[in-house]
């Protein structure tokens, strides 16, 4: 693959981070309307322009709600908080709406953009 744009190791600190933000910036559009080699040029960037960063901060600050730790931690708090406002026996789903529960009693994993199966949405 042929690199577009300078080569991330010649940039100073401040044209790199410029560069990270819009190579994020227009990542969305890229996916949604670029064609299959805008995407992956893009791909392709965004690893070298990530990469650079990573290397140049290797003790960067890590937030520890972006950890798997931090996210079982928000997700038990999460539903603590539900069940203090939920009464006893009564199951709801999302805002408020009874929970729906299919044929057999096995709760189905409700994804972003709608009803998932074990292999994750869209799967089989």
């Amino acid at each position: 693959m042929t690199m577009t744009g300078v080569d991330p190791d010649r940039l100073d600190d401040q044209q790199l981070m410029k560069e990270l933000e819009t190579i994020h910036r227009t990542r969305h559009d890229t996916l949604l309307y670029g064609s299959n080699d805008a995407l992956r040029a893009h791909n392709g960037r965004m690893a070298q322009l990530e990469g650079e960063y990573l290397r140049r901060n290797p003790r960067r600050f890590v937030s520890p709600g972006r950890t798997r730790d931090g996210a079982r931690e928000r997700a038990v708090e999460a539903g603590r908080a539900r069940s203090r406002q939920t009464p006893a026996g009564s199951r709801t789903g999302a805002e408020g709406a009874p929970a729906q529960t299919p044929v057999g009693g096995a709760e189905t994993p409700v994804g972003k953009w709608g009803p998932g199966t074990a292999s994750g949405p869209g799967g089989a």
